[in-house]
């Protein structure tokens, strides 16, 4: 057994060394040489193949980095025109299987589990609802390389791919294989800490294998005094029959949230999509927390209910130049959007106090310019999984009317992005820029001035793993706003691992880096990837200059724990420094946390909205 250890590590630092090199000079062609000769060699014998097996799972990602960019350039291509025979799907077991190696075997545990705890989804349900495509179809290059990224995109599948095998005996015809691998249905969430105070949540993400969803959570505090008991469920299905409409119900019961709520929405999924909208209905009851703004010791507290609804429609129109380059991923995109808002229960509201509060009705229209596609790259929010990057440019003009309770005001805004590669593999770049504003005769009216760059470095490699470096830049200034309506630097928006209501204002500049090693090693099939990262943000009223405001700071690093099989959210350790944050008893925090995978933003034109004041 010793000696078998020691031919593993020898085998194990070998490979690697090979690997690593590889990748460091360019040679992505040699390390799939290497790649496939070595496995040849290991298949032999029962050992060899064990000791292949524990090797490759344990390294991380090695073979998929190359694998994803030799099938950057369409690969159905070759096959456009050709008849579809039949339609194979094949389904890997949730653990131990990969859709880049079919032929690995899960360990007897993960078959086990795999076979006994968890039900794939079904076959049927696959074909009437997840393929664009049938038996007897022409094959469209386009339509089965977004289909693939569709498959990946659904919350239930972990990742998937689709395999052209043209007939020897029918030169013309092709069968096609699509092989999916869930992701693991039950997710089990509890925080108990004594007999009357504790949560527990059920999250199904493939409700006996029909691809609908289920979240319920409870939570229980006894020393309570505005809510002892708390409730919450949401049921959604992604795709009702082969229409690509999500149906979702939400029923919430909570201590600062009441909401019933049901919406159906399909949106722009691929660019061959020429209609999309969605219709959503409810009723909210909300406890708000505001601060005063010239004196941020005061708080008031507001209870507010309404009933709302909001329907929009939309369609898409084929570029009109033929010969263009652009024709193909590019669309002219015209929507309208009315919604409605009635309050039962609100603060004292006068044209000029509580705005944000006003019975209104608004109807929108937008014209705009989307050209979009994808590039596969791995390892950037991901731990593994193919991630499909949006490459493209958005262009959107928004105008309409919105009818209060105080007359009437009109709105107009402009939304432009965009993101690419950059040359020489330099990494990829994001940009994003938003105006809008209500306008009403002369009278002052609230708009919002915001932009965003993000960028994400390429992989380096680093011994045997890779990192990334992302940078991210926020700004946003709000004109004329409510007193009771302003934005905050806090977590997501500015200062990660901070939840503080002091750090508002009505304009806003924030700088968040960060460093991420996707490491190679793992813990009972997580994968971990370490990290650290610096914030910086700057926040005040509009009547102060904001570059005389204080550089609110946050530095720190931590780990987190991901298995991509498994629907639970990763796993995430963090501790920080925040050396100046007002109202903090103290400047070191530490959190163990859920944290939801990030998704880079798309191109496609959705809803007609006033421009988001965050």
């Amino acid at each position: 057994m010793f000696r078998y250890l020691l031919l593993f590590l020898f085998i194990s630092t070998i490979t690697l060394a090979q690997k690593s090199d590889s990748l460091r000079n360019g040679g992505v062609n040699m390390d799939s040489v290497r790649y496939t000769n070595l496995k040849i060699r290991m298949s032999k014998t029962k050992f060899s193949r064990s000791i292949y097996r524990l090797l490759f799972r344990d390294v991380y990602n090695q073979g998929k980095k190359g694998e994803v960019k030799a099938i950057e350039t369409n690969p159905f291509t070759p096959y456009e025109g050709m008849v579809i025979r039949k339609i194979v799907i094949k389904q890997l077991d949730v653990l131990g299987e990969s859709v880049y190696d079919t032929t690995r075997v899960g360990k007897q545990l993960e078959r086990f589990l795999s076979k006994n705890f968890h039900t794939n989804t079904r076959e049927r349900i696959i074909r009437k609802s997840f393929l664009r495509f049938s038996e007897g179809d022409e094959i469209q290059a386009s339509v089965l390389r977004d289909n693939e990224r569709l498959l990946r995109k659904n919350g239930t599948i972990t990742d998937a791919r689709i395999i052209v095998v043209p007939r020897t005996d029918v030169t013309w015809m092709a069968d096609i294989v699509v092989i999916i691998q869930d992701s693991w249905s039950w997710n089990i969430s509890a925080s108990p800490s004594k007999f009357n105070k504790f949560s527990l949540g059920l999250n199904n993400t493939n409700v006996n294998g029909t691809t609908h969803q289920q979240l319920t959570k409870i939570r229980y505090d006894a020393s309570d005094s505005l809510q002892k008991f708390q409730f919450r469920t949401i049921y959604t299905i992604p795709y009702i029959g082969k229409t690509f409409i999500t149906g979702q119900a939400n029923f919430i019961y909570e201590r600062d949230q009441k909401i019933q709520s049901i919406v159906f929405s399909r949106s722009f999924l691929t660019t061959e999509t020429k209609y999309a909208g969605s219709i959503e209905a409810g009723h909210a009851k909300l406890r708000n927390y505001k601060r005063d703004l010239d004196s941020l010791d005061k708080e008031n507290r507001y209870q507010t209910g309404y009933y709302y609804y909001d329907a929009w429609l939309g369609r898409s129109f084929k570029f009109p130049f033929k010969n263009s380059s652009l024709s193909e991923k590019s669309r002219l995109v015209f929507a309208m959007r009315h919604n409605r808002y009635k309050y039962t229960q609100r603060p004292e509201v006068r044209a000029d106090t509580n705005i944000i509060y006003w019975d209104r009705s608004a109807t929108l229209i937008s014209f705009g310019y989307s050209n979009r596609s994808y590039k596969r790259d791995v390892l950037i929010y991901g731990f593994g999984r193919t991630e499909d990057v949006p490459v493209g440019n958005l262009l959107a003009v928004t105008a309409g009317q919105e009818n209060t309770e105080f007359g009437q005001r009109g709105y107009a805004g402009v939304q432009y992005a965009t993101g690419h590669y950059l040359p020489h593999s330099s990494g990829y770049l994001y940009g994003l820029v938003n105006v809008g504003s209500y306008f009403k005769n002369d009278s002052k009216q609230p708009g919002v001035i915001s932009g965003q760059v993000n960028y994400i470095s390429k992989l380096i490699p680093f011994r045997y793993s890779y990192f990334r470096q992302f940078v991210t830049v926020r700004y946003t200034r709000g004109v004329n706003r409510d007193p009771v309506d302003y934005i905050n630097i806090s977590r997501d928006n500015g200062i990660r691992g901070i939840n503080s209501d002091r750090l508002i204002g009505t304009k806003k500049f924030t700088v968040g880096l960060e460093t991420v090693y996707f490491s190679e090693k793992s813990l009972l099939g997580f994968r971990i990837a370490y990290y650290a990262f610096a914030d910086f943000g700057l926040v005040t009223q509009d009547k102060f200059h904001l570059w005389n405001a204080p550089v609110y700071q946050g530095y720190g690093f931590g780990l987190r724990l991901r298995n991509e099989n498994l629907s639970i959210n990763t796993l995430q350790l963090r501790f920080g420094y925040y050396p100046n944050i007002p109202g903090t008893s103290s400047a070191i925090r530490y959190a163990i946390e859920g944290n939801t995978p990030l998704r880079l933003r798309d191109f496609d034109i959705a809803a007609p909205s006033m421009v988001p004041y965050q």
